[in-house]
């Protein structure tokens, strides 16, 4: 296998539509109320994109310095896992993707505020800096917030909250309340889908002292709190579509509650968490479903 190939599958591209689907639900709800923006769009997709590439590249690092990425791990091996990316050269890419955060970060400031927000401009700047340090810092360092039992705050906020929200202010100058909702939903979702990674990887992260929520809690609890999680997301977005009602084409988004609640009755019969894997890529999936269905539904 070339090395572009390993490049490619260190940048685990199954998790970059779950890291775009904020993009998208925000970006129709500024498209409803008059103020999408082409250049703006593209920028914000880009800047997503790289900033979770970035965190992809900086979680195989940190958990592969560190030992965490050992036998005991459940799931596809990573670059330094197998060997086929030295700590070196990731380090590196890690850099250069810095870089290339910051200069997409600012062409989505610029082509969003130009020279007239200068507030916003100084807001947003400091926003990418937040989740370029959240990118890195869930596993690399000696204070990794993803060893302390922290990602899943980090998540909703990144996942949810900013992606959601700042996109609409992105677009409309504006912070509207018809963007709480689903910015709850999918940080919610979002964070559902970490912890059940965590979740699967209970055993070899308690083994390396990765002090996760769920290694924490403990496998019953985690499941609890995996259920309050997504039925608190059904919850939230089902409230959006009644209180934001205009047709029946808004409540498409409903149709993903299908898979979600068959993966919750997957979660509560489960007895080993190697078997949780494949709902990883489902509830990942399907959270993109829901944020897609959720965007066209609103602007039809």
């Amino acid at each position: 296998m070339s090395t572009f190939k390993y490049w490619v599958q260190a940048a685990r591209l199954r998790t970059l539509p779950l890291s775009v689907s904020g993009i998208i639900v925000g970006s129709s709800l500024a498209a409803y109320n008059g103020f999408f923006d082409w250049q703006i769009f593209i920028f914000a997709i880009l800047t997503t994109i790289s900033l979770q590439v970035l965190s992809n590249f900086a979680n195989d690092y940190g958990d592969g310095v560190k030992g965490t990425d050992n036998e005991d791990r459940i799931g596809p091996k990573r670059a330094l896992q197998s060997g086929n990316i030295s700590a070196e050269q990731m380090l590196e890419a890690i850099k250069k993707n810095i870089l290339v955060c910051i200069v997409l970060s600012l062409g989505l400031i610029y082509s969003a505020f130009g020279s007239k927000h200068l507030v916003y401009a100084l807001v947003f700047f400091v926003i990418g800096l937040l989740s370029i340090y959240a990118a890195i810092k869930y596993t690399m360092g000696s204070n990794a917030y993803g060893y302390k039992g922290l990602g899943d705050v980090f998540v909703f906020l990144f996942f949810g909250l900013v992606s959601v929200i700042g996109s609409y202010v992105l677009y409309s100058k504006q912070i509207d309340h018809v963007t709480f909702l689903p910015a709850c939903t999918l940080g919610l979702l979002s964070a559902a889908v970490l912890n059940l990674n965590n979740m699967r990887d209970i055993d070899s992260d308690r083994k390396a002292e990765k002090n996760t929520l769920v290694v924490k809690l403990g496998s019953e609890k985690a499941k609890k709190y995996h259920y309050f999680l997504i039925v608190s997301a059904i919850i939230s977005s089902v409230l959006f579509g009644i209180l934001y009602y205009n047709s029946v084409f808004n409540l498409l988004f409903f149709i993903a509650y299908i898979p979600l609640f068959l993966h919750l009755k997957k979660v509560k019969n489960n007895t080993e968490p190697v078997a949780l894997d494949p709902e990883l890529k489902k509830l990942a999936l399907t959270t993109f479903l829901l944020a897609i269905l959720l965007a066209v539904g609103h602007l039809l």
